[in-house]
């Protein structure tokens, strides 16, 4: 995505928490799928790996996704905002031309 592309999405997201109510079950699995993918090229664009554990922000999103029909509105305004946190943190990320490696000490590698 470019960077007009993600400024789109981060505001479609957040008009999306602020219309909670009009949206569709469906309609929000995919916001939040569009925004799980989103940051996901983001922190690879930048050596950002993702955890995998229920800290994930990602992990969290994918798991409101997957039970949107049983999460209450409340919860998914606060998933689609959390999305555009994210994706906005990370395009700041992006842009300052950060990146990060991760370092292993000779002792930890396993052969």
């Amino acid at each position: 995505m470019s960077e007009s592309v993600e400024t789109a999405f981060v505001a479609e997201l957040i008009r999306a928490a602020n219309q909670i109510d009009k949206l569709t079950d469906h309609e929000v699995k995919l916001l939040l799928f569009r925004a799980i993918v989103t940051a996901r090229d983001l922190r690879e664009a930048v050596g950002i790996p993702g955890s995998g554990t229920p800290e994930d922000a990602v992990v969290r999103l994918y798991e409101i996704a997957e039970d949107v029909d049983q999460v209450s509105p409340a919860a998914r305004t606060g998933a689609l905002l959390e999305a555009a946190g994210l994706i906005r943190d990370l395009r700041i990320v992006v842009e300052s031309g950060t990146k990060l490696a991760l370092w292993q000490p000779a002792s930890d590698l396993v052969t």
